[in-house]
C-alpha cells in the first residue's frame, strides 16, 4: 500500500521553510526480494527467516538502503519532486524494519539557498510512530528559469 499522494514538482521559487511532504508504504516481503535482486544484498538477515532468528534482530528485517529509499522517494517525486538533483544525504538506522510494517517517511524544508538552487531537508523514517531512520538532504531544486 502506498499514499496516493499529489506527484510533481515544486519549484525553488515556491518552496518554504517547514513545507513538508510524506509517504506511508508498507515493505512486503517482494520488495525486500527485489532490493536484494537489484542490490545483489543478499544478505540472508534479509532473506533466510531460519538464519535471521539467530541474530540480533530475532527475525528477517528490510534492507536499512530500502527503507532509506523512500525518503529518496519523496525527494524526488514531491518534495521538491520532479527534476530534482540529489547532491548528498545523511541517514542514521535506528531500529529494524520488518516485513509487514508500514513506514512512514517525510521530508520537511530546514533550509533554502537561492541563489544556488539548494534546499536542506532534514528526513526521517517512522514505524508506528517510532523514528528508524534519520538524516539530513541537500538537494539542487528545479526552477521555472530553467524549463
Amino acid at each position: 500500500m502506498l499514499d496516493n499522494l499529489p506527484r510533481g514538482t515544486i519549484c525553488i521559487e515556491d518552496i518554504e521553510m517547514g513545507m513538508s511532504r510524506h509517504l506511508r508504504k508498507v515493505v512486503t516481503d517482494a520488495d525486500i526480494e527485489m532490493f536484494a535482486q537489484v542490490s545483489t544484498d543478499r544478505n540472508p538477515v534479509h532473506l533466510d527467516d531460519d538464519y535471521a532468528q539467530d541474530t540480533i534482530f530475532e527475525g528477517r528485517i528490510a534492507h536499512g538502503m530500502l527503507t532509506a529509499g523512500l525518503i529518496s522517494a519523496v525527494i524526488g517525486e514531491q518534495l521538491p519532486g520532479h527534476g530534482t538533483v540529489y547532491m548528498g544525504q545523511t541517514l542514521k538506522f535506528l531500529a529494524p524494519v520488518r516485513p509487514g510494517d508500514m513506514v512512514y517517511a517525510e521530508v520537511k524544508v530546514t533550509g533554502i539557498d537561492h541563489s544556488k538552487r539548494r534546499v536542506t531537508l532534514d528526513c526521517h523514517c517512522a514505524v508506528d510512530g517510532k523514528k528508524v531512520v534519520i538524516g539530513e538532504a541537500t538537494v539542487l531544486a528545479p526552477s521555472r528559469k530553467f524549463d
